[in-house]
């Protein structure tokens, strides 16, 4: 009995893909061919990825590189942009002028 269940086992494991295989997409294994989006060049194109570095706060010296596409960094922009008109907004409110 226990000879036929560690047969079924390993009938089991040779019939399932090998770990690998099982992570890949099925267009992989099938060996379909699957094209990489292209890369843009064009400086000036909303998916054109640009990267900045940025001072990390509390330290002198250390700085991050931050990627986005051209329309998320106009994307934060705006929002930096309404966010500063509405706090000068409500300190002007206020009387702090």
């Amino acid at each position: 009995m226990l000879l036929s269940v560690t047969l079924a086992a390993l009938a089991s494991l040779q019939a399932a893909p090998s770990g690998a295989e099982a992570a890949k997409p099925v267009e992989m294994i099938e060996g379909a061919e699957n094209a990489a989006p292209e890369k843009v060049t064009d400086k000036s194109h909303p998916d054109y990825v640009r990267c900045k570095r940025e001072s990390v706060i509390g330290s002198r010296a250390k700085k991050r590189r931050v990627c986005m596409t051209n329309k998320e960094w106009a994307l934060v922009e705006r929002r930096g942009n309404e966010a500063s008109k509405e706090y000068a907004g409500d300190n002007f409110a206020a009387g702090y002028y």
